[in-house]
């Protein structure tokens, strides 16, 4: 997977992903990087400024990345791990910068996994990597089959499945302190009724203005730190 920008490149190049190779501009002159380039001792190929944004197809700040491509958990991980107690489950977010955005939160607030539907939900690539700020490297993402199989198998191993939506209980008024399973709908159309039905509570986040609903992105993020802020 090709992967690219300079926050990224920092965030790969600290942890223990295997790097194929490095792709930067003649002129690079982050010298951060470009130590961390010379301890890491992977090959760097030094290209014209078009000949490295053509390998990504869009600007790249004068570095891309050749790695492995990103390793999914399984829910048995999430079933073997005794300490973990937050999790965050998309019910379908299809949008890559959403998703990158929400992982970088995730990442932020020591989420301990993001669960995603294997079908109709944004695929691991460059996009959610440079968005994610190259968060997605320290996140632990489960791909499941089914989003409300899961939450009958999460609720066996004590959490409490807080749904959101518009239509629901004030998100301050929720008791976070437990094991938490948070689920946010798509971008579009939200929690599907049959995942609002497996949920024990459903959290809303009061509106005053004229828009109806919050980006899926920024509507994570309040509510995971009001998750945080309750413990």
């Amino acid at each position: 997977m090709l992967v690219y920008g300079k926050n990224v490149a920092r965030e790969i190049l600290k942890s223990q992903t295997f790097i194929k190779k490095i792709y930067i501009y003649e002129d690079f002159n982050d010298e951060e990087i470009l130590n961390l380039i010379k301890e890491r001792e992977v090959l760097c190929n030094k290209l014209s400024k078009e000949k490295v944004d053509l390998l990504v197809k869009c600007p790249s700040q004068g570095i891309v990345l050749d790695i492995n491509e990103y390793n999914l958990k399984l829910f048995d991980d999430v079933k073997e791990d005794d300490d973990a107690n937050f999790l965050v489950l998309l019910d379908h977010i299809e949008d890559t910068h959403n998703f990158g955005a929400i992982i970088r939160t995730c990442e932020c607030a020591g989420v301990d996994y993001i669960i995603i539907p294997n079908k109709r939900s944004a695929s691991i690539n460059a996009t959610v990597m440079k968005t994610s700020a190259g968060a997605l490297i320290n996140t632990n993402i489960v791909e499941v089959a089914n989003i409300n199989t899961t939450i009958d198998k999460l609720k066996k191993l004590g959490y409490w499945v807080v749904g959101t939506d518009s239509n629901g209980e004030d998100y301050t008024k929720i008791d976070y302190s437990g094991k938490i399973a948070l689920v946010i709908g798509s971008e579009g159309k939200g929690l599907k009724q049959t995942t609002k039905n497996s949920c024990d509570f459903i959290a809303s986040i009061p509106l005053k203005g004229k828009v109806n609903s919050l980006n899926a992105s920024v509507a994570t993020g309040i509510m995971i730190y009001e998750v945080l802020k309750t413990r």
